[in-house]
């Protein structure tokens, strides 16, 4: 079935459900919708200076404890958005998870709500609008989200796309885009050609290198989820040579007209010397303009980065149910302090105003 906000093909969030991020367990919702219980810091997406403060708080130990409760979380780690059926009326979700979910776990997260989303149908963002009401008449809180990164296909070739930004930009990018001629890139498809372990465990390798540096560590996905995925059917992996040598890959989906960017691995420091990061953006860019697709989609990471490529953005909205009356007070009074992502979406607007 396909839900709301979905734009993922079916089969990455089977994989998901089949092969979850270490410590999450998977589970449905009465109506359907997928969820996961995992344990969640709350400071993950706090400021710097809230992080500083409670850092200096005696009881370190416990305080971690108490500030890393097992989760319910709505949607899932491999879908862009919070996921519904369709089929049910948005204020009846929102009640029904705040009775069942909500009162058997200390938070109830419905994460990554598509409020206003341009890569959603006007019917999706019209559900999602009506639960998000809900929601808040409801008890739960709204906090802003993350800005997730995306691009439209509305120009004729790359050197018009890089037009529309800055003369510093422009030559910023030329000059790494230079890389690229020493790099052999391929586009391979999943399936058979990644049927041996071997190859299955170089890939993962990479992608531990990735999340070895990220600054955040939500979730870890496994070897058994990539080599399901790598399997299967149905992705793009764009690789990256030096010499023969595997440097880079980036999996894609293209799927209802977007060019969906998941995941990447790369070798240090050689990803980091050939520009893997900026040469693979264009590489992306260039696939998805040749396939006649409306939107690539960056996903969620390293905003800066992807801004000062000419990236757009879309914040999402968490919808937060607290059990326990007093944590709710608090979370409504500090709310502000995990909304770091709007920032984006802010300098969003006024970049395309201008």
């Amino acid at each position: 079935m396909a839900f709301v906000n979905q734009l993922e093909p079916d089969a990455l969030l089977g994989h998901f459900e089949r092969h979850p991020p270490h410590g999450f367990t998977p589970t449905r919702a009465v109506d359907g919708s997928p969820l996961f219980v995992a344990p969640f810091d709350l400071l993950t997406t706090a400021d710097d200076e809230l992080r500083r403060r409670v850092a200096s708080f005696p009881f370190q130990s416990l305080l971690k404890r108490l500030l890393t409760p097992r989760t319910c979380f709505a949607g899932t780690t491999v879908s862009e958005y919070s996921l519904f059926d369709a089929c049910n009326d948005p204020a009846a979700v929102a009640a029904s998870w705040a009775r069942s979910f909500g009162a058997s776990h200390p938070l109830l997260i419905v994460k990554d709500l598509a409020v206003d989303s341009p890569l959603t149908s006007v019917r999706d963002r019209a559900w999602t609008a009506r639960f998000v009401d809900a929601a808040r008449d409801r008890g739960y809180i709204i906090v802003e989200g993350q800005a997730l990164a995306y691009v439209p296909i509305d120009f004729g070739s790359v050197d018009e796309y890089l037009g529309r930004l800055s003369a510093s930009r422009r030559k910023n990018l030329r000059r790494k885009l230079r890389s690229r001629d020493k790099l052999d890139i391929a586009v391979i498809p999943t399936g058979d050609a990644f049927a041996s372990d071997e190859v299955v465990d170089g890939y993962y390798a990479l992608f531990e290198n990735v999340h070895a540096q990220s600054e955040v560590h939500f979730d870890k996905l496994s070897r058994d989820f990539f080599a399901a995925v790598l399997r299967d059917p149905g992705g793009q992996v764009f690789t990256y040579r030096v010499d023969g040598r595997l440097i880079g890959w980036n999996l894609c989906y293209e799927h209802d007209g977007k060019l969906l960017d998941k995941y990447v691995g790369f070798a240090y420091p050689q990803a980091r010397e050939f520009d893997l990061y900026f040469v693979s953006w264009f590489v992306n860019l260039e696939f998805a303009l040749a396939r006649g697709l409306r939107f690539y989609v960056a996903g969620w990471t390293d905003p800066a980065v992807k801004a000062s490529l000419g990236a757009r953005f879309h914040l999402t909205r968490h919808a937060v149910y607290i059990r326990h009356p007093l944590l709710r007070a608090v979370l409504r009074r500090f709310a502000h302090r995990f909304e770091s992502d709007s920032v984006w979406e802010a300098s969003d607007a006024d970049a395309h105003r201008t």
